[in-house]
């Protein structure tokens, strides 16, 4: 068995495509738009040859999606943690966990899908300001 991907439902194609490709980096290598059935599938790869996210978006769906029981969140490595929880921070992400531990970190993308960035390799020494950062909301 072999696992192919992940999907999520998103309301805002742009602001979905702007939070993983222009700030996380992720890179679109298939998309499907069905006319018939009113929807865009659009595969993103975090890096080359990794299984994609594929984001679903229903044309003309307005109302936000429910949180799922079932599903968790996605999570990536990232190469470090404290760069890029400041700029994700820097574009308005609010960091839910912050990394205080120099290893995980907790953010939702638009659509609130549970993002959880860890240090890829050793944790990072615990430092200012995540080290002292309170969690906020849910992830």
């Amino acid at each position: 068995m072999k696992f192919l991907h992940s999907m999520v439902r998103v309301l805002d194609e742009e602001k979905a495509m702007h939070f993983f490709v222009n700030l996380l980096g992720f890179k679109e290598v298939r998309r499907y738009d069905s006319e018939e059935g009113k929807f865009s599938l659009i595969y993103l790869e975090s890096s080359p040859g990794d299984p994609p996210v594929e984001l679903t978006v229903n044309w003309g769906e307005t109302e936000a999606y429910s949180d799922g029981r079932n599903f968790g969140h996605l999570a990536y490595a990232v190469e470090n943690i404290y760069d890029t929880c400041a700029m994700l921070q820097e574009n308005g992400v609010t960091i839910l966990r912050p990394p205080r531990d120099g290893r995980m970190a907790f953010v939702k993308t638009p659509d609130g899908i549970s993002l959880e960035l860890l240090q890829d390799g050793e944790s990072l020494e615990p430092a200012e300001p995540w080290a002292s950062m309170p969690s906020t909301g849910s992830w």
